[in-house]
Order: C-alpha cells, then sequence, then structure tokens
C-alpha cells in the first residue's frame, strides 16, 4: 500500500496554485474542472510521480472550522522535508514566503515554517544526520 495523495485546504485554488509552484517550487500535476468542482494537485519536481498534494478548496464548512483551527493553534497543516532548511529558507524568503519560525534547531531537526497565504502554516523540515 502507498500514500499517493494527500489533500490540504485553501481559500483559493488561483492564488495556491501561485504559492506553491512559483514559492516553494512544486510542479502542478492535475488541473480539470467539472462545473463549479477544481481538481488541482502539485508534485514534487524531485519525484514527480510521487505523493501528489490536492489543493481542496475550503467551500465546505467542516473544511474551514478545521483549517482555522490549526492555524489559530500555530499548527502546521503540512510539513515538507528537504535536506537544506536554510537554503529553502533564502530561497523561499527572496520569492517572497512569510516565515512565522526562521530556521531554528528542534529535537532531532531543523524547522521553519511559513504562511501559504491561503489559510495555512507549512513546517519545512530537515532531519538531523547523527
Amino acid at each position: 500500500m502507498k500514500i499517493k495523495l494527500t489533500s490540504i485546504y485553501v481559500d483559493d485554488q488561483d492564488k495556491a496554485l501561485r504559492f506553491y509552484t512559483e514559492v516553494l517550487g512544486f510542479a502542478k500535476k492535475t488541473d480539470f474542472s467539472q462545473g463549479p468542482y477544481r481538481w488541482l494537485t502539485v508534485a514534487s519536481p524531485e519525484e514527480p510521480e510521487g505523493t501528489e498534494l490536492q489543493l481542496a478548496l475550503n467551500n465546505n464548512p467542516a473544511a474551514r472550522a478545521y483549517q482555522q483551527a490549526l492555524s489559530q493553534q500555530g499548527q502546521p497543516a503540512a510539513m515538507f522535508f528537504t535536506d537544506d532548511v536554510q537554503a529553502d529558507y533564502d530561497r523561499m524568503k527572496a520569492r517572497g514566503a512569510e516565515f512565522t519560525v526562521p530556521p531554528k534547531d528542534v529535537t532531532a531537526s531543523k524547522i521553519a515554517m511559513l504562511n501559504d497565504t491561503c489559510g495555512n502554516l507549512i513546517q519545512i523540515t530537515q532531519l538531523k544526520r547523527w
């Protein structure tokens, strides 16, 4: 069994697509609409056939409440792993990313957290090598 898809709720799919591709560096994978419904996914260019992230519109009240609660508690809606948090922080900051937590060492990793401009906090993590 594999994880092929996971979702994150966003308040604007066009804005989310710009952020996740232009700022984070992911690649658009799927984008099609049927009536008012839009299926939109991105994937890592490092693993184009790997796990996709669905940028799902938070037009469901339960989804919106969940998204807002996580954000208000300072909890990330998603975590992405990198080999170099500082380099990714510098690259994303130069592209306009707003970080709520700059790179810092924690127990077994180095992390940074940023606002995705679509209602979510995103954590980037670099595992420490022992």
